[in-house]
């Protein structure tokens, strides 16, 4: 299995325009290919004092930590699935318009190490 994982920070008074871009990515990026795709909001973290999701994505008072992850049969899959889902225009959002800052959001792409 193969994982895309993200953290951002997201306006709490835009939580629901995200939660309705959020319905909408998952229902695209499993048609494309994806098994499963999570969305988690941040109910009990705190601002740690060296390292923390909150001090990760530098979120505000006035904000709350995203965390989601999406999963895929391989890497191949997925590559395949975030090129499908990129040209989607379902998720095509104007940049001035978007419910969170892009900026402070990061993303990766991890291999399986255990999974039960």
């Amino acid at each position: 299995m193969y994982v895309d994982g993200f953290v951002l920070p997201v306006p709490k008074d835009k939580m629901p325009a995200y939660k309705d871009l959020a319905s909408i990515a998952s229902g695209v990026w499993r048609e494309h290919g994806a098994l499963s795709y999570v969305e988690c909001v941040a109910d009990d973290v705190s601002y740690g004092e060296v390292t923390s999701f909150p001090r990760s994505v530098q979120a505000t008072e006035d904000e709350v930590v995203v965390l989601a992850w999406i999963t895929y049969p391989s890497k191949e899959v997925r590559d395949a699935c975030n090129a499908k889902v990129m040209a989607d225009p379902r998720i095509q959002c104007d940049p001035a318009n978007m419910p969170f800052d892009g900026k402070r959001m990061f993303w990766g792409g991890f291999t399986t190490l255990v999974q039960a």
